[in-house]
């Protein structure tokens, strides 16, 4: 089984080798960072014109924070990855998904997908759930369950990071909403979601289950407030240890699916299973990680 480099310096880091050469495209004011601030990462192995590369913003630690935007129609789909900057494989999926639809445009007829890959630069950088003030930044939205406090944050929107997640579903408006976390192994959703769960799950190895909204969690505001169906794809415990093309063969139709839904997926069919030197079967597993779920205060999740 390959393994992911253990260096978070060197894991799926911002596309900022796009972003700084860039110009002419940005729809909000370009923010100067200092190259110290600059993560190096791989590019995509080609740069499309279809594909649109904007920086919107900045972290607490005035990491730049850039987001991609492919295709022109109106069924719009936003999609996020590494909210909790601990929780870090959904990157090089999102990437994939982006270095996917470039080969394959006419999914996108129709279509625009929205692809924010690390919504948390500083907790990335620092193998933190948290950004760098200390804030779970999937408590901070503006909810009904919200609670004010040193880890939520003493106010919805008080970081600079879900303030930018809302500014571009205010921009975007989109008609559908994916986040990547770990470890949970499961779809869940928020709000109208729960067809798009299942039509998720149809393409991967995991099942949908509905594990409640947490307290200003962006399901919550986007799903339960807003309205939007809202997808918490819970990748395996196991996810960080697998090289980037492996986990796009598990969940890479399942992203493809939720960019083209309600359409169907017929394209290829991926393995569902990988076993370690010893012949034993990972990544289905997931009973730690349901116990840890039960209990945030141990691994906080979702």
């Amino acid at each position: 089984m390959k393994h992911i480099d253990s260096s978070i310096h060197q894991t799926y880091l911002l596309i900022l080798c796009f972003f700084l050469f860039m110009t002419g495209c940005q729809r909000f004011q370009t923010t100067i960072i200092p190259e110290e601030k600059v993560f190096k990462a791989p590019c995509l192995k080609t740069v499309s014109p279809a594909v649109q590369y904007h920086i919107i913003g900045s972290s607490v630690e005035n990491r730049a924070i850039g987001y991609l935007v492919l295709g022109e129609g109106q069924d719009v789909i936003f999609i996020i990855a590494s909210i909790h900057g601990n929780e870090t494989a959904g990157t090089p999926l999102v990437l994939l998904l982006a270095q996917y639809l470039q080969d394959h445009y006419d999914l996108l007829e129709g279509r625009k997908l929205v692809i924010l890959p690390v919504a948390n630069p500083d907790g990335m950088f620092n193998n933190s759930r948290y950004n760098a003030n200390g804030i779970d930044l999937n408590r901070n939205f503006p909810t009904r369950n919200r609670i004010n406090s040193p880890r939520f944050g003493r106010a919805a929107f008080s970081e600079p990071e879900t303030r930018i997640i809302d500014l571009l579903i205010q921009q975007y408006d989109p008609d559908r909403i994916v986040s990547l976390h770990e470890p949970l192994a499961c779809v869940d959703y928020d709000g109208p979601g729960e067809t798009l769960a299942e039509h998720m799950a149809e393409c991967c190895n995991l099942s949908v289950k509905k594990l409640g909204a947490r307290p200003g969690s962006l399901g919550s505001y986007t799903g339960e407030t807003l309205g939007i169906p809202t997808i918490t794809l819970e990748l395996t415990e196991h996810a960080k240890q697998f090289d980037s093309e492996y986990l796009w063969e598990l969940y890479g139709e399942a992203l493809i699916s939720a960019v083209i839904y309600p359409d169907i997926v017929e394209l290829y069919t991926f393995p569902r299973e990988r076993h370690d030197e010893s012949g034993e079967e990972v990544f289905f597993n997931n009973s730690d990680s349901q116990k840890a779920f039960e209990n945030e205060a141990v691994t906080p999740s979702k």
